[in-house]
């Protein structure tokens, strides 16, 4: 691959494609918000309005469990109706989780609010997802290209989050952030009207649909992508989750903290310009490796010191390594399904990624409280090397395959 010259716009005979890849960019840069949305304010509201401080973080706990429980109907959805309805059903689903969590927060209900950000998973999965339509309606030289472009969405979305926080939090002093979450459903009212101009037409009735999911995922290609993309996500959240908690822990303060986790995500989505590029010239499995060992570097990094620059670069090191891990993963999974059986293949995959996400949140404040900060990075090293033996030995197979 490296001797190949790579086009400077493979969309460039594809109108259709480009107009579907820019239009998802932009919904992923709205949708996408969410989380950040949630994630600052989560903590936050939970610690006002729960009688158990420890389960403050629960709401941003709900979000991730969302995400994992839903994009199976998600799938399901998408499969009957098509993309653009399922996405529009999404972003309904997205309007009304800011609502009802505008109204935990106006009622000071707990339980209120905590539906309210679990409901935000159903709307995130099917964000979660505009990765694999933008990789769909690409052509198979330029599908990388296609989900690193998308990806480049969450880059704004990164910004787009905290700044609705900062914009609306002081609108109601009476009701705190209750306008952030109306802010919220803004945000998934305008991608719904974004999403509705896809040109994704509903799927053809089959008379089957295409091998069955067991068989698919015995695919040693699959099971390699699933957990270089399980344990790129789960990593990354299991390490992003805690580091804030033991930079406080370690005497720095929160606004340090927070300007971690910034540089962080800005890391996450900002080499998505270069990631596609990078997977055609080198190719998918090298590109997600690099990943990977960013990734350890990261909690070599976190072993070294408690300083500032060690919390900082290790989450700045860890940013860049998810991105190539997780694209390259994804890159890897659309290798392994004819176009019948693309969305249940996807949603399997999503379900064990984000499923796994979800547990990395839960325990990684746990084991930081047990443990301490040194025990979180160490837990990286075996995961990162089964997720690397395997896809080396994927590539190698691949090159006896081509021999």
């Amino acid at each position: 691959m490296s001797s190949q010259a790579i086009p400077s716009n493979p969309f460039a005979n594809d109108a259709v494609a480009r107009r579907n890849v820019t239009l998802l960019t932009v919904a992923q840069a709205l949708g996408g918000a969410t989380p950040p949305i949630i994630i600052s304010l989560g903590g936050v509201i939970g610690l006002q309005l729960a009688e158990n401080k420890a389960l403050a973080t629960l709401p941003i706990s709900l979000l991730n469990i969302g995400v994992a429980a839903s994009v199976i109907p998600a799938a399901w959805l998408m499969r009957t109706y098509g993309r653009r309805v399922g996405y529009i059903f999404g972003c309904m689903a997205g309007v009304i989780s800011g609502i009802i969590a505008a109204a935990g927060s106006v009622q000071r209900a707990f339980w209120l609010f905590c539906l309210g950000t679990f409901i935000s998973g159903f709307y995130i999965a099917f964000v979660q997802s505009y990765r694999f339509a933008a990789a769909d309606s690409a052509p198979d030289s330029a599908k990388a290209k296609a989900i690193s472009m998308v990806m480049v969405g969450g880059l704004f979305a990164a910004v787009i989050g905290p700044q609705t926080v900062i914009w609306t939090r002081d609108i109601a002093p009476q009701f705190p952030f209750a306008a952030t979450f109306f802010g919220l459903s803004s945000l998934a009212l305008m991608a719904m009207l974004v999403v509705s101009l896809l040109n994704a037409p509903a799927p053809k009735k089959s008379s089957h649909g295409g091998r069955p999911l067991r068989e698919i995922m015995r695919q040693p290609r699959f099971i390699t992508a699933v957990i270089a993309g399980l344990v790129s996500y789960g990593l990354m959240a299991f390490l992003m989750t805690a580091a804030p908690m033991a930079m406080v822990a370690c005497g720095h303060t929160i606004g340090e903290a927070a300007l971690g986790i910034q540089w962080h995500v800005l890391a996450m989505f900002g080499p998505s310009f270069f990631t596609g590029n990078l997977i055609s010239r080198y190719g998918k499995d090298k590109i997600t490796a690099l990943g990977l060992v960013m990734i350890a570097a990261a909690a070599v990094i976190g072993l070294s010191g408690i300083t500032l620059a060690h919390f900082w670069i290790a989450l700045i090191l860890l940013g860049v390594g998810w991105n190539f891990g997780f694209v390259g993963a994804t890159a890897m999974v659309t290798d392994c399904y004819r176009p019948e059986e693309r969305n249940k293949v996807q949603a399997a995959n999503d379900f064990l990624v984000f499923g796994s996400v979800a547990v990395a949140s839960l325990s990684s404040g746990k084991l930081l409280h047990l443990g301490g900060w040194e025990v979180v990075n160490w837990v990286v090293f075996p995961a990162v090397a089964l997720a690397l033996a395997m896809v080396a030995i994927q590539a190698r197979s691949g090159r006896s395959v081509a021999a």
